[in-house]
């Protein structure tokens, strides 16, 4: 459990390295000001992005996650070509109507910088009180909170609608929840750990990676979710990902070989009762025999058992996350926009009825 004198530093740690270097030395497709928003007791990084920044990685620009990231996940309708072409049209006839929300010229609560953040449950009236803050601060600026999902943060998402927020949905994610009772062990989980127990790797634990290790930490991440999947994903540094990792935000395991090289990564990031894994990498060149992915994944979940903790599996490789526990769930990005023009409300209420008139159907029928 992270304590919310933890999270101040650590929201303050971050702040600071942003501060010391350009963002593209961090992150090196993202284009975007970190500062920082006192909530009650907690303390929260907050994203700006002026309209100018856009494009910029899809964590601080909603055009980018909803049509051009969109886009490239059509590549798993490739057993239905005439789905994906008519999903190809809509994108692009589609992205004028999404850059018209003014959704990219944001301010971002709560926004860590990874792909799964891990929601903060907040209630009407703290919602209420950040929103005013905001306002006064940025108010030609929409305010959006990402990673959102109507199954572990359901409470949270009715709190933002009795707010005055809109909700849009973003993807299907996979939970593993332990937090109240066990969960049964599925043939494919005892299976990972069986090959988990096998000598010719072995677990590096959080405490063990050294600072040697991140250059080659990084690489492993860009084989994987920038070389395998695509480079509209967030490009971490090697100093970044150092940097998070002596701060206490994300902690990493690995594998190494017997030789002592590193082929494996994955960095947990952890908040209240819920972890998330934002970053995973491992070297693709070596045969899929070795079963590093499921090595890793294997990891996640003994982690989540031993702490008692929902573990948000992210999205992607469904099939994989279903056969060992994983629930689906809907994600949504909570914005709100009712100070903006009206033809930027105008925009954001057709893309909205898009998303949840076709967009989720896709989602649950393809179980992307």
């Amino acid at each position: 459990m992270i304590s919310k004198g933890t999270t101040i530093r650590q929201a303050e740690e971050m702040k600071r390295a942003f501060a010391a270097r350009s963002t593209p030395a961090l992150i090196g497709n993202l284009d975007t000001i970190v500062t920082t928003l006192q909530i009650g007791a907690m303390l929260l990084p907050v994203t700006i992005n002026d309209r100018g920044s856009s494009p910029t990685c899809y964590l601080c620009c909603p055009s980018v996650a909803y049509i051009d990231y969109a886009r490239e996940e059509l590549r798993n309708l490739a057993e239905s070509p005439a789905t994906k072409r008519a999903m190809d049209g809509l994108l692009r006839l589609a992205a004028p109507l999404m850059r018209a929300t003014g959704f990219d010229h944001q301010v971002q609560p709560n926004n860590w910088l990874m792909a799964t953040n891990i929601g903060c449950a907040l209630g009407v009236a703290e919602i209420h009180e950040v929103t005013r803050q905001l306002l006064i601060s940025y108010p030609d600026m929409a305010i959006v909170w990402r990673s959102l999902n109507d199954v572990s943060d359901a409470q949270t998402l009715a709190s933002f609608r009795a707010s005055g927020y809109e909700l849009y949905p973003a993807r299907q994610v996979y939970l593993f929840d332990c937090r109240n009772e066990s969960v049964r062990v599925h043939r494919d989980e005892r299976r990972d750990m069986l090959l988990l127990a096998q000598p010719d790797f072995s677990i590096v634990e959080h405490r063990d990676i050294a600072r040697t290790d991140f250059e080659r930490i990084e690489a492993l991440y860009a084989k994987l979710y920038l070389q395998k999947y695509t480079y509209l994903n967030p490009q971490y540094s090697a100093l970044w990902l150092q940097q998070m990792h002596e701060a206490g935000i994300l902690h990493f395991y690995g594998l190494r070989n017997r030789n002592g090289h590193l082929d494996g990564i994955v960095g947990f990031f952890d908040r209240d009762d819920a972890m998330s894994a934002p970053v995973v990498g491992y070297d693709t060149t070596i045969d899929m025999t070795a079963g590093l992915y499921r090595r890793l994944m294997a990891i996640g979940l003994r982690r989540a058992r031993e702490r008692r903790l929902l573990f948000n599996m992210s999205a992607g490789a469904s099939a994989f996350k279903r056969n060992r526990g994983g629930v689906a769930a809907i994600e949504y990005s909570a914005i709100y926009n009712r100070h903006l023009s009206w033809k930027s409300r105008a925009a954001a209420t057709f893309v909205r009825a898009i998303l949840q008139k076709i967009g989720i159907p896709i989602m649950r029928n393809y179980r992307l």
